[in-house]
């Protein structure tokens, strides 16, 4: 299990992480979501022991992983940037992690590497971007640790090399009990891969939970109300149905039609719009990339900065 307890890093004036409380269970594919600069990469980067917290706590597995050889040895951090790599080649950077890595598994390692056909003897920085990616990732794998961190994994790889790179993910995940953590600001890899997500915005968590839960929590709804006896259409305001057990994330009305979207229970919708006795109410599912856009937009931070595709 990981958990992070009130943590806070700074970063001179500049606060990255503005006491964070998370929890990931053993096993699950988790994605981190959020905008650039919104502390992903922090997260990652505290657990794999590149960063101590200025406070709070981080750990795997009930220990601090910060300075602790061998809490690191259950971490294999794969960052978005492969330039460290350029000089070696496949065969040297293998041999590199196994000596750091006592589960590293050579069986592994040749199984993957043979799928995609990469050379050992060649330097990585011929490598194409998508091969470095694919390198690092068997790299990752062959060292069969307990937990598997992954910054913007999937970034910039062309559509071929992504099913790759996310086949061989999903294979370790299902051969072992691999806890897969992936940053992203990509909603579409999160919803492909992850069964569980936490939204980042500017250091804080906005929540976290199941993916399918999150899914069944906010609706778009369309309802048209009934005229008055002077034949008008009677005009609401989100306050008007906002409450403990509703909490309204949009609200617009094109003539006679009103647009929300709402967080809360189908039958507390259903409970509190059909006290007005409309002649119209539908619920209609919403994607998971419209689901954060509104959460986001809610917080007032432009929802362009998260990508669709």
């Amino acid at each position: 299990m990981i958990e992070l307890k009130n943590t806070v890093k700074k970063f001179d004036e500049y606060t990255a992480l503005d006491g964070i409380d998370l929890k990931i269970d053993k096993g699950v594919a988790f994605g981190l979501l959020g905008s650039n600069g919104a502390g992903k990469s922090t997260i990652l980067r505290l657990l794999s022991g590149i960063y101590s917290p200025d406070s709070g706590e981080v750990l795997i597995d009930g220990k601090s992983v910060f300075d602790d050889p061998e809490m690191k040895q259950k971490v294999f951090f794969i960052n978005d940037e492969t330039v460290q790599f350029g000089g070696f080649t496949l065969k040297k950077l293998k041999d590199y992690y196994r000596s750091y890595y006592p589960n590293f598994s050579d069986e592994i390692f040749e199984t993957l590497r043979k799928k995609v056909d990469l050379p050992l003897d060649k330097k990585i920085n011929t490598f194409s971007k998508g091969m470095k990616r694919q390198a690092i990732v068997i790299i990752g794998l062959a060292c069969c640790t307990d937990y598997l961190l992954l910054d913007e994994a999937f970034d910039g790889l062309d559509p071929t090399m992504r099913i790759i790179v996310k086949k061989m993910l999903v294979d370790a995940m299902l051969d072992r009990e691999l806890t897969t953590i992936i940053s992203s600001h990509n909603l579409k890899e999160i919803n492909e891969v992850c069964d569980t997500a936490a939204l980042i915005h500017n250091g804080k968590i906005v929540f976290s939970r199941d993916i399918d839960d999150v899914k069944g929590s906010v609706h778009k709804i369309q309802v048209v109300f009934r005229k008055d006896e002077n034949g008008n259409i009677p005009e609401y305001k989100a306050e008007d149905f906002n409450s403990d057990e509703l909490q309204i994330l949009h609200f617009e009305r094109s003539q006679s039609i009103y647009y929300i979207i709402a967080k809360g229970d189908e039958d507390v919708i259903r409970a509190v719009f059909g006290s007005k006795k409309p002649v119209l109410l539908e619920i209609i599912p919403l994607t998971l990339e419209e689901i954060f856009i509104y959460e986001l937009e809610v917080l007032g931070y432009d929802s362009n900065n998260i990508n669709e595709e």
